[in-house]
């Protein structure tokens, strides 16, 4: 399996989280669940086969994808297939870093997996074409930089006070949600709007699924857990509520979700029909 990531410098870093590509990725699994994270994505699909979106009850397929997609600000779950043999570059944009590039309020993306060509034409198709025919890794994601830096609008940044909230959503407890929203020096209306434009989703909800990817990252590997001490340590008004949040995240509870051993996957997707 080749698995490369691609080193950003200035303007791209600060907007981009990762640039990634993979092939003949083996994978032990047909459908997979990913958790909300915060990020929008552009996902190329280098590898001809059809990707599908499934019923969040029936895990019935309710949706097709192929060639390139935008997968936007998720708020719950979204399960998704896996193939044997895939072969993928993903743009991973940090939570504030989409709208530069979109110039489109990111909230019209939230909850959605679209196809990217509805949003950026026949260009997006063609750039699909010159990474398939680049010889290897390294031209792929200059390929893509240069898109990016074409598609780059820097005027569209968020304001220092709009950043200034999110990253206090990202490093402070939930107890504090109202104190940092009171810290925007304009009204919570204004501030509600300006983030489903810039980064899509509202500062609460945002605050809520960092609180839970944190969890995650916490729970990794680890087999001797009580649920009760880390509901209190994250700010849970008690066990039930947090069982509630991480079943609406992830649609299991917690001791569900290590005893399938979704632990000891990746933090932020994990497998639902592992063989062997």
């Amino acid at each position: 399996m080749i698995f490369e990531t691609h080193i950003l410098e200035k303007p791209l870093v600060d907007y981009i989280e990762t640039i990634f590509y993979y092939k003949d990725f083996k994978r032990d699994h047909s459908i997979e669940r990913l958790v909300p994270t915060g990020h929008v994505f552009i996902i190329f699909e280098l590898d001809g086969f059809e990707y599908y979106t499934f019923d969040r009850d029936t895990l019935k397929p309710n949706g097709t994808f192929k060639n390139v997609w935008i997968y936007g600000m998720h708020k719950d779950f979204l399960s998704i297939s896996a193939h044997q043999d895939s072969e993928m570059l993903v743009i991973q944009f940090k939570t504030n870093g989409a709208f530069p590039f979109f110039d489109t309020p990111i909230n019209q993306f939230n909850n959605k997996v679209i196809d990217a060509q509805d949003f950026f034409g026949n260009e997006i198709l063609e750039l699909r074409q010159v990474i398939l025919n680049a010889e290897n890794p390294s031209e792929k994601f200059k390929c893509v930089e240069n898109w990016l830096n074409t598609k780059f609008d820097i005027t569209k940044t968020a304001s220092a006070e709009l950043l200034n909230v999110l990253s206090q959503l990202y490093t402070k407890p939930i107890s504090e949600s109202n104190k940092i929203i009171a810290s925007y020096p304009l009204s919570q209306k204004h501030l509600i709007n300006q983030f489903k434009t810039y980064f899509g989703l509202t500062p609460k909800a945002f605050h809520r699924i960092f609180r839970f990817n944190e969890i995650l990252k916490q729970i990794q590997n680890k087999n001797q857990l009580k649920w009760v001490d880390i509901a209190y340590e994250f700010g849970y008004s008690d066990q039930s509520h947090f069982i509630k949040e991480f079943k609406e995240f992830s649609r299991f509870n917690p001791q569900e979700f290590i005893n399938s051993d979704f632990h000891k996957d990746e933090p932020n997707f994990f497998p639902l029909d592992k063989k062997g």
